[in-house]
């Protein structure tokens, strides 16, 4: 049971509460009631169902889960879509970050606070922060606020909040420790940890509490997994058999690529392999789209990666908390983490030149040219992969260190909170094998007895010796974000109305943004052979609001809450540049909710509330720099090759892209609604279904490069001409850059349902939730009014918008034992679209195919058992019958071909097993 609704046990119970509150201050006095501050809300009050959806994942919810991680467990809410996860470091420079994502908004649009406050965000991702920052064993409960919030908590609360509420006032020692192993090789994953706290706060006036944990996660081989194994994939498509080939042209036994001094020239490219010795070398492939200019050979690169990279985390939590007096608490939290993680992805692919009249050019280039094409002719090129050389391995420490205090207290009548944080996400991301230097490889291929068209293992192959000499190891850059913030909120009772006494919440808060990234000399300096370094940058934003509540309960079974706030956020001060980009923009926002409960066991709600969203500082202010490949392979649009067809890539091929910022970025708006109810027939019945909707306008995104390849006349400044670092040679290049014309428009349901019965052997629950999504729309790219969506589809975005995904969960507690089993389930699919190769007709369709992707499910059990009250051990079995992840043939992902694993388990059946044990 993942979602557990506030006060879930009985509308009644809250009606009860809510009464004994009305009741006025002489019952105060006689029982104090302690009140709490409930995200959503800045107001402390007695715990209830209120007008705004909160979903609350308890500590046994957490235990039950047998999430290992916090983006385990969070990702897994039905209510989540749309988010990055650790996987993706497979070839990209994320260092395996992992967001947050409510109803597929996306990460920039969710907020996540830990203890009701910001952490620094993830430094190369605007606001979004890295759930890899949570320290998992601290965390007592998280509060899911799936509805906006900017009227309280800022500018990025669109989507909702994410709450991580830490442990306090603990006593005593607890150790903790896990394993879990894969019944297929690789991924085993360990954990250990302990807790300790000390002192009462209400009998010692002061609590003590430091939690650590370590964790391993070991690598899985694409490899080791059959639906990962190759790039190079047959499948069966309306009764006819095809390929699927995502095979690179980049190989040991390298192609070769031709360009001509005449600009109406095509270029060409072959295989001087294939071409002496009539065949691919050992391991190659036909390219199977290759074009009338072509004859490539290709290597199965996708094999070579790592579905699941190896990682290591540590995480710290200490909290001090001290009673100054009966009105007024002190404390101070911080939170430590290390997350050191390794990626391996296929050996480098590098282009070499060759020396037109060289013995290898003569020999293996000349013999296959025209005489006509050989006067005329520019550059020959070898897409030679240094698969000798070991795959690209790239390692990213990334440090996060947490610190927030203040003051917590009651006077005058007002529930008074003050704080002031200091939050730091660093990175340092390393090559340690498989990217060459400069020098040394630029020796070894201008010697003599290099080839790069012969396989690996020839006589002309390079040496262990040199191979070794020629390999980087060393930073490339570093990378930081921090945020300095004070923050001061105070709640109290105001004037007395029919329903109870009305109450007020008032705040203001204060943030400083410091976001730098510096790369490394190395990086920047040659040493690295066909290398472009990331961006420099050094950024600060400054924002500031203030907000103000007030609850009305105008009837006895009726209250109303508005909200109102404003904000004002800096243009981004460039250091680098000594000037401030964009402009200071401001806005005002507001909300406004109601419950209402006609009986005891009927509550219904509703809210309507606006928000805005600044840039993130990147999008605002970062200059053109290289940014890798394009996803997907095109062949050279007849537009670009009009203008200039030397900047073509023979064939179909990737080709190299660009990021950039837009200064004139204005802040991204929304509007949007919830209407819900929660209904309990009977005290071991519940069930709740909320419908929100949120409309987004003047919201920053760029033009994918599917939709740039298929109109570079539309969409011509977003192509330009990128050199080779290794050879010089230019090519036409694609950039991506934001713009601030989209609209989008999301819409659905999340529902849940809780039945609860005891019997005589023990008692049964079943706690079945999920969300139904009705729209996802959003606008292409470079348009306001061409809409498109993702609704059970690929989409233009790379994502899919899953009409519905469902969790259920069965628990049966009889005595010191508890057993659960949990069904997850996510609704199948249209694939994006594709070319394949059709083994009747011996080419490439000329229509492309999408698949339908299976709908896909898995079952998770877990056994409880409580030895003693001090020890507890849960063993487990995740994905019990092993369900694969299904066929797909995405391109969004150029390192992990055939899965998508966002949306399946690439681990497969695993067993696992925790224990606790409480001194």
């Amino acid at each position: 049971m993942f979602q557990e609704k506030i006060g879930v046990r009985s509308v009644r119970l809250a009606l009860g509460l809510l009464a004994g509150f009305v009741a006025g201050q002489a019952l105060a006095q006689d029982a104090p009631i302690q009140r709490v501050e409930i995200t959503g809300s800045s107001i402390k009050r007695i715990v209830k169902e209120g007008a705004l959806p909160v979903q609350v994942v308890s500590k046994e919810v957490i235990a039950r889960s047998g999430a290992t991680t916090v983006a385990d467990l969070i990702q897994k809410l039905p209510a989540m879509q749309g988010f990055t996860i650790e996987a993706i470091a497979a070839g990209t420079n994320s260092g395996g970050r992992t967001t947050a994502s409510i109803h597929g908004l996306g990460g920039t649009y969710t907020l996540v606070l830990l203890n009701g406050r910001r952490m620094a965000p993830l430094q190369d991702s605007g606001s979004s922060v890295n759930l890899n920052s949570i320290p998992m064993s601290a965390v007592e409960r998280v509060e899911v606020l799936s509805d906006g919030a900017s009227a309280l908590y800022g500018a990025d609360a669109i989507a909702g909040v994410i709450n991580f509420i830490l442990k306090k006032n603990y006593q005593g020692l607890t150790l903790d420790a896990g394993v879990s192993v894969p019944t297929n090789p690789g991924g085993k994953a360990a954990n250990a940890g302990f807790t300790w706290g000390f002192g009462d706060l209400e009998t010692n006036r002061f609590n003590l509490l430091m939690t650590y944990r370590h964790d391993e996660q070991k690598k899985v081989k694409a490899t080791e997994r059959e639906f990962s194994k190759t790039s190079y994939i047959p499948l069966n498509y309306d009764g006819q058999a095809y390929i699927y080939d995502r095979t690179s042209t980049s190989g040991t036994a390298s192609n070769v690529n031709v360009a001509f001094k005449d600009p109406k020239a095509t270029q060409i490219g072959f295989n001087p392999y294939k071409k002496v010795n009539g065949a691919c070398p050992t391991g190659f492939f036909p390219y199977l789209s290759n074009t009338a200019t072509t004859d490539y050979c290709a290597v199965d690169s996708a094999s070579t990666v790592e579905t699941v990279p190896e990682s290591k985390r540590d995480t710290l939590f200490t909290s001090g908390r001290l009673k100054i007096s009966d009105n007024l608490t002190a404390f101070a939290d911080l939170a430590l983490g290390r997350f050191d993680l390794t990626a391996r992805i296929a050996a480098n692919p590098v282009s070499v030149a060759v020396t037109p009249g060289s013995a290898v050019y003569n020999q293996y280039v000349a013999p296959f040219l025209s005489q006509a094409q050989k006067d005329d002719v520019k550059t020959a090129t070898a897409t030679y992969r240094a698969s000798e050389f070991g795959t690209r391995d790239s390692q990213t420490i990334t440090d996060v260190g947490h610190f927030v205090t203040g003051l917590d207290g009651s006077f005058f009548g007002w529930d008074m909170n003050a704080g002031a944080t200091y939050s730091k996400y660093k990175l340092d991301e390393r090559y340690t094998g498989g990217y060459l230097l400069n020098k040394e490889f630029r020796s070894l291929i201008g010697s003599s007895s290099f080839n790069p068209f012969l396989p690996a293992g020839s006589p002309t192959s390079p040496t262990a010796e040199q191979i070794n000499g020629s390999i980087f190891h060393g930073s490339i850059r570093e990378a930081s974000s921090v945020l300095r913030g004070v923050d001061v909120r105070a709640s109290r009772e105001l004037f007395a109305l029919p329903g109870g006494a009305s109450s007020i919440g008032v705040g203001s808060d204060y943030r400083e943004l410091h976001q730098v990234q510096t790369t490394s000399t190395a990086a920047k300096d040659g040493t690295i052979y066909g290398f472009s370094p990331s961006a420099e940058y050094d950024y600060t934003r400054e924002s500031a609001g203030a907000f103000a509540e007030l609850a009305l309960p105008v009837m006895k079974n009726l209250e109303l809450t508005t909200a109102v706030r404003y904000d004002r956020y800096s243009g981004v001060k460039d250091a680098a540049a000594k000037r401030t980009k964009g402009e200071t923009q401001s806005a005002s926002t507001y909300k406004i909710s109601a419950r209402y409960t006609p009986t005891t066991a009927l509550l219904l709600r509703g809210s309507y509330g606006t928000g805005f969203r600044v840039a993130d500082q990147n999008d605002i202010a970062n200059t053109l720099v290289a940014n890798g490949f394009t996803a997907g392979s095109y062949a050279c649009p007849p537009a670009l090759a009009g203008i200039d067809q030397n900047l073509c890539r023979p064939g179909r091929v990737q080709y190299n892209s660009y990021r950039g910022g837009n200064e004139k970025l204005r802040p991204e708006e929304s509007k949007q609604f919830t209407l819900g109810f929660r209904l309990e027939p009977s005290s071991s019945v519940t069930f709740g279904a909320d419908l929100w909707d949120v409309k987004m306008t003047n919201q920053v995104s760029s033009v994918g490069e599917i939709q740039a390849f298929a109109d570079p006349t539309k969409y011509r400044e977003l192509f330009t001409d990128f050199a080779d670092p290794a050879t010089g040679i230019k090519t036409w290049a694609f950039i991506n850059a934001p713009i601030n014309i989209g609209k989008a428009h999301n819409r659905g349901i999340d529902w849940d349902l809780t039945v609860g019965e005891k019997y005589s052997f023990g008692k049964m629950t079943i706690n079945a939730n999920g969300t139904h999504m009705l729209k996802a729309s959003y606008t292409l790219p470079g348009s306001d009014t061409e809409w498109t969506d993702s609704m059970d589809k690929y989409g233009i975005d790379n994502q899919v918008t899953f009409r519905d995904i469902i969790k259920v969960g069965v628990t049966l507690e009889t005595g010191p034992m508890t057993n659960a089993l949990t069904l997850n389930y996510r609704n199948g699919y249209t694939d994006q679209a594709a070319t394949l190769y059709s083994v009747a007709t011996k080419a490439n369709t000329t229509n492309q195919i999408r698949l339908q992707v299976p709908s896909y499910s898995t079952l998770d059990y877990q056994g409880k058992f409580a030895i003693s009250k001090m020890w507890e051990v849960r063993a487990g079995i995740k994905n019990l019958t092993d369900k694969e992840p299904p066929l797909t043939l995405r391109t969004s992902s150029g390192h992990q071909v055939g899965y998508d694993a966002r949306y399946a388990d690439t681990m497969g059946r695993t067993v696992y097993v925790n224990t606790s044990y409480k001194f």
